[in-house]
């Protein structure tokens, strides 16, 4: 079985549960679409907190992935940490990529890992430092849609 996520363009939605340090979790929904040109990738994802205060997080990732080496390198604007830097492998079962905010005085950093459950679902994983402390958390189950 063969990973569908960021691998092949397609549209997925998101359901879960985000945790911000000293907080209750909330639950969280969202967005991602992928496409690609050529070895470069696209994904743009939302995520919204309904019922909840705090305010929508938009990320737009452009990548390229060396494909026999299974690595990928990316770039991404963060609608709360700006602009960020990342690497990522494709290992058998799992995607798992480690992040960086650029130019940040607070070293804000984070890694995620995408677990293959089947063809269209993945968990997923991830958790945002500030320095050597974890500031939140996101787990959530991914669901590809049909196009």
């Amino acid at each position: 079985m063969a990973h569908s996520f960021l691998l092949d363009a397609g549209y997925w939605t998101l359901q879960g549960h985000w945790l911000d340090r000293d907080q209750s979790p909330v639950s969280v929904k969202g967005r991602t679409l992928i496409s690609w040109r050529e070895d470069w990738f696209t994904m743009v994802t939302k995520l919204v907190f309904p019922n909840q205060e705090r305010e929508e997080i938009a990320l737009q990732y452009r990548g390229h992935i060396d494909q026999e080496a299974r690595l990928y390198t990316f770039v991404l604007m963060h609608s709360v940490l700006g602009r960020v830097e990342g690497e990522g492998w494709i290992a058998p079962d799992s995607i798992v990529q480690r992040y960086w905010v650029l130019g940040d005085r607070q070293r804000r950093s984070g890694v995620e890992t995408l677990y293959r459950l089947s063809d269209s679902s993945y968990h997923i994983s991830n958790a945002t430092m500030t320095g050597h402390y974890l500031t939140s958390t996101m787990e959530a189950t991914l669901s590809r849609q049909a196009t």
